[in-house]
């Protein structure tokens, strides 16, 4: 029967060229990228286009907010847990290894190319903790880590990987060529929990909520955030596509806030609040909108059940200083 392999597939250069590397050996692959609302596949989703690689899309967010609630290993120098979610990305690939009758799992990662998550003891504490450490190969970096059971079983030709190692991308870009890759993404970013202000907002709700909606982590990508108390937080449009994104995410309870006669943001008051809770959020409305200082507005506050219209002054720059999450 002819070899199965599983690539664990983000779409950067690494993947891409990791998954040459085992085509190249005849190999069938079988893509797969993973989404929470930290990290998307959009880049795999084209990459696997470009290269004709066949790719399955998994949604991990619950199986992630678990674990990222108490990763065993902690957080990197933001609420990254690198990892305890590649630990989670490997188990969740092997599972599907073994579903689908697959010899072994692929990554693109390359040795000491990223000092927390790709240092020798790390791989091995990442490959050891998925469940599955004897089936998982580094193409890029395999030379130069001990050999596995695929190689040993003449799965996979070991003397046709290879010894990359380091930060540097010469070797990629060389092999880039090779391949005729005309364009790839660039190899940091698209974590969200790398962002120190979005981490800041995901600290603060991880304190305050036990169990987060979706809907309440993608709030965190948009807008000026204002922890008012343990239980009311204020989220204000900084721009249209702001205001468009919060108005999309609100749900019955929440209140939504406006103002009537002059250009000004969207103000999101989730799971409502009482009467002192709407007037400070109707107050930073006016603050963040286009009324002249120190006179009154009209607002007009929106929930499931009714329409409340407040006139009311803008609240005082000094006195928000202390509730902005920033």
């Amino acid at each position: 029967m002819k070899v199965k392999a599983i690539a664990l597939f983000s779409g950067g250069l690494d993947s891409i060229l990791a998954t040459k590397i085992i085509l190249d050996q005849g190999i069938d692959v079988q893509g797969v990228a993973f989404q929470t609302p930290f990290f998307s596949a959009q880049k795999a989703i084209i990459a696997a286009d470009t290269i004709g690689l066949p790719l399955l899309i998994q949604d991990i967010t619950e199986e992630h907010l678990f674990m990222l609630k108490a990763p065993r290993y902690g957080y990197g120098k933001n609420m990254n847990p690198c990892i305890d979610c590649h630990t989670l990305m490997l188990k969740l690939a092997g599972q599907l290894m073994v579903k689908m009758n697959a010899d072994f799992i692929f990554t693109g990662e390359v040795l000491d190319q990223r000092p927390m998550s790709q240092v020798r003891q790390s791989l091995h504490v990442v490959a050891k903790n998925s469940g599955y450490m004897e089936f998982i190969v580094r193409p890029l970096s395999a030379k130069l880590l001990p050999e596995t059971k695929p190689e040993k079983d003449g799965k996979v030709n070991r003397d046709k990987l290879l010894d990359l190692r380091g930060r540097g991308r010469k070797r990629q870009l060389e092999l880039a060529r090779f391949y005729g890759l005309q364009s790839f993404p660039p190899p940091a970013g698209g974590c969200l929990l790398t962002d120190p202000a979005f981490s800041r907002r995901l600290k603060d709700l991880l304190k305050h909520q036990k169990d987060p909606l979706v809907r309440d982590i993608e709030l965190l990508k948009f807008g000026r955030h204002f922890r008012i108390n343990e239980t009311t937080k204020i989220i204000v449009g900084r721009n249209n596509f702001d205001n468009i994104a919060i108005e999309k995410l609100q749900k019955e309870g929440d209140v939504i806030i406006r103002p009537t006669e002059i250009p000004g943001p969207t103000v999101l008051l989730p799971d409502g609040g009482d009467e002192k809770m709407l007037h400070i959020a109707a107050g930073i409305c006016v603050l963040y909108s286009d009324a002249p200082e120190n006179e009154a507005a009209s607002v007009e506050c929106k929930d499931a059940e009714k329409n409340t219209l407040l006139t009311i002054k803008s609240i005082l720059r000094d006195d928000i200083e202390g509730w902005i999450i920033r």
